[in-house]
């Protein structure tokens, strides 16, 4: 029974990863004129090039491993792009690479922030023109 509730439990975990991995990369389209969602986008997006760049682990990857153990599944190391890209999409692919178009999609995730806002202080610069007018 225990291993049954492990295995749901990992396929849950992951699942919930990849919506993560979902909406760090593509949640930008998702936001306008949505601030609470703008800032938990902002937030997953610093946080996913904190995660490939840095030392730490990804919390979901670390859950992942627990409950995998429980269900009878080794643990990988490193993350969970590296590791499901390299075994399902693209074998053979050098760490770096992956790491590399993650953090570079976040980046470009952020460049669209900047845009929006650049063009929101011009609106409102142009507004604060026509009302002295």
């Amino acid at each position: 029974m225990h291993h049954l509730f492990y295995t749901a439990a990992v396929t849950l975990v992951l699942a919930l990863h990849l919506t993560w991995i979902l909406f760090v990369m593509t949640g930008v389209c998702f936001t306008r004129k949505r601030p609470k969602l703008t800032t938990l986008h902002l937030g997953s997006l610093l946080w996913g090039i904190v995660v490939e760049i840095g030392p730490w682990p990804c919390p979901l990857t670390l859950l992942e491993n627990f409950v995998g153990v429980r269900a009878g599944i080794a643990p990988y190391s490193g993350s969970f792009l590296v590791h499901y890209l390299d075994q399902i999409v693209y074998p053979n692919l050098p760490v770096r690479l992956i790491m590399t178009c993650a953090v570079a999609i976040c980046a470009a995730n952020i460049g669209v922030y900047c845009w929006r806002y650049v063009h929101f202080l011009r609106r409102r610069k142009d507004r604060t023109a026509e009302s002295r007018a």
